[in-house]
């Protein structure tokens, strides 16, 4: 027990301090099991090889995949998108038509796509409606992020949360029959619930309690305040640059540079512009810091001109579309863990990183050897060409939506009818329709089709399978779609849950929360369980904490006599609504920078909602499932 305890300590800094990378962290812990296990060196943590690798095999994590799959088709289709921009003529300037059409779009969608995708595809449409109707993307960004949680839990499909939940209770069933997997609309009254308090929050209080962070009409080079690090400066002469490509320019100045323009008789060249030859006379507009211009000055390489102030003049007249966008760095990136010099950046999209913002830190000097993070979001100018291309790959959400999406709009009919054979095969109760069916008719066949009710893995398989073969994805596109850093994390902290019960490490845990009930109704238990858990996924992967804290809740409940399946739903509504920081929650990730958000913000805001839905959903599991 004290080894699991050590282990469990151990991912909890390795979580918070991200000196891993979360999958490599839950793969470790599952090393770390199964070395220290039944089959390793000493049976400490009771857990087999095949246990440990059980999380690749788990329901849950194959559903998740499948998900993550069918949420990319639909993506692909546009619809999403389509209902965005119907969305931007709706809300016009008016904040609260805005706030309304954000979170009313937002918030159903989520409950049957994976909420994630959803939250990316949204980032450049809200961002797009708040520029367009003169409002701060701040106020608009975070109410995205926190309506999608609240429509993930309308369904059994909206949040992989949801799905490695009604796999563990199933699990935990086999000890305490009150328990069960959760079906497709098992909690979608309370969901309902939660979604009107909690937009009701937004729309009221929320919105208030938000800065202007992003100040409205204000333009990047100002808002990423890289006035001073911008500079026009024209070739000498003498130039030991004269005769070099720009490439080799940018190679040989051993400095915080990079040079974004040439300017040559009044003609403006941007990305590509590597192999372009420099000549005496060019004019050059350069990223780099005063003290790097100095030395520019000092060596006769350059004579200094002034600066560019605006995007305006960052953007050269004769291109229509911009050149400047905000580019997020999403969980699953092969920018993540990497520096701007390892990762190539600028070689392989011809593009150019001014500054960017880090867990609410602009970053704009000495950026190439800082390492990038999930959710960092960088401020590139390139070729229109160049921005299609991030616009187009999964390792980027640009936000800023395309003028020209390529979008599959014919198949949506495809996709939505699949999507609904996924839903309704495990929706229906077939049993029971059987059972109507033969007493109509008389028969007795009929009753057999209880058969056609699947499990939500089957389904989900069988939906991936069905829109490679409609033509809604292609096959190669499976394999992007799916964000494996979220499975390597689901397969490595399953074993971790297991180890917890076996070891007696969850009595142990659930003995001593239990204590409790001495001095706390069993409702006041359960709020606490609200609680505990959402402060824990704050700091921590919301999936992990569905793995810690259900085997002890459902101890506790045990103990106190009260109704198991009740603390596993709050537990779960917990862990799958983290408002409190940005980490805690992907979706937030996805908008902290973008709405140039910081740490403090996700607090002020979070704080009361996480508290207001404490209470709501501790009332309504009590009235709808009782304790």
């Amino acid at each position: 027990m004290l080894v699991v305890f050590a282990i469990i300590l151990l991912a909890l800094v390795l979580f918070i301090t991200e000196w891993l990378p979360i999958d490599v962290t839950a793969i470790l812990i599952m090393v770390l099991l199964m070395i220290l296990g039944a089959d390793g060196v000493a049976n400490f943590t009771e857990i087999s090889t095949t246990e440990g690798t059980s999380g690749f095999s788990n329901s849950a994590t194959i559903t998740v995949l499948a998900m993550l799959i069918l949420s990319s088709g639909i993506s692909q289709t546009g619809v999403v998108q389509i209902i965005g921009r119907k969305m931007s003529a709706f809300a016009g300037e008016d904040l609260d038509k805005q706030l309304l059409a954000t979170i009313g779009v937002s918030g159903p969608i989520s409950g049957f796509i994976n909420n994630t995708p959803v939250v990316a595809i949204l980032v450049p449409v809200v961002s797009d409606i708040a520029h367009k109707g003169k409002t701060s993307p701040s106020k608009l960004l975070i109410p995205l992020s926190y309506a999608s949680m609240f429509g993930g839990m309308l369904t059994l499909i909206g949040t992989s949360t949801n799905i490695l939940a009604s796999d563990v209770s199933a699990r935990l069933g086999a000890e305490y029959p009150e328990l069960h997997a959760f079906s497709m609309f098992e909690f979608t009254k309370l969901g309902v619930i939660v979604l009107l308090v909690g937009s009701l929050y937004l729309m009221t209080v929320g919105h208030r309690l938000l800065p202007e962070r992003v100040p409205v009409d204000e333009d990047y080079v100002t808002e990423y305040a890289i006035g001073e690090y911008l500079t026009e400066a024209i070739v000498d002469e003498g130039s030991p640059i004269v005769g070099s490509t720009v490439a080799d320019a940018i190679d040989r100045v051993e400095f915080d540079a990079d040079i974004l323009q040439v300017v040559r008789d009044g003609e403006e060249f941007i990305e590509p512009i590597g192999q372009k030859t420099i000549r005496a006379g060019d004019t050059l507009r350069l990223r780099a810091d005063r003290p790097t211009v100095q030395q520019l000055v000092e060596r006769e390489t350059l004579t200094i001109d002034g600066g560019p102030e605006t995007d305006a003049e960052l953007e050269p007249e004769d291109i229509s579309d911009r050149t400047l966008v905000e580019v997020v760095v999403p969980r699953g990136s092969f920018l993540v863990g990497e520096s701007l010099e390892t990762s190539t950046f600028r070689q392989r999209y011809d593009a150019t990183v001014l500054a960017f913002r880090s867990r609410g830190e602009t970053v704009r000097s000495d950026m190439d050897e800082r390492r990038i993070r999930v959710g960092d979001t960088l401020l590139v100018q390139a070729a229109p060409d160049s921005i299609d291309r991030l616009s187009q790959n999964d390792d980027f959400i640009v936000a800023h939506e395309p003028d020209e999406p390529d979008y599959r709009t014919e198949k949506i009919p495809h996709a939505a009818a699949i999507m609904a054979g996924v839903v309704g095969f495990v929706a229906v109760p077939w049993g029971a329709v059987g059972t109507a069916l033969a007493g109509v008719t008389g028969v007795a066949a009929l009753e057999s089709m209880s058969a056609l009710s699947l499990p939500i893995m089957v389904t989900a398989l069988a939906g991936v399978v069905a829109m490679v073969a409609s033509g809604v994805l292609k096959p190669t596109e499976i394999y992007d779609a799916v964000e494996w850093d979220v499975i390597f994390l689901l397969a490595g902290i399953i074993p971790l849950g297991i180890a917890l019960e076996q070891t007696g490490g969850a009595d142990l845990l659930g003995s001593l929360v239990a204590s409790t009930g001495a001095y706390l109704p069993a409702l006041g238990v359960l709020w606490v369980f609200y609680l505990a858990t959402g402060l824990i996924t704050g700091v921590i992967s919301n999936n992990a904490s569905v793995v810690l804290m259900l085997p002890v809740a459902v101890e506790t409940a045990s103990q106190i006599g009260a109704n198991p399946f009740a603390f596993v739903l709050a537990v779960t509504f917990a862990a799958s609504t983290a408002f409190l920081t940005p980490v805690g929650y992907q979706t937030n990730l996805f908008v902290y920078g973008p709405g140039g958000y910081k740490f403090m913000d996700f607090v002020r805001v979070g704080a009361p909602l996480q508290f207001l839905l404490s209470i709501v959903t501790v009332l309504g599991i009590n009235f709808f499932w009782g304790l």
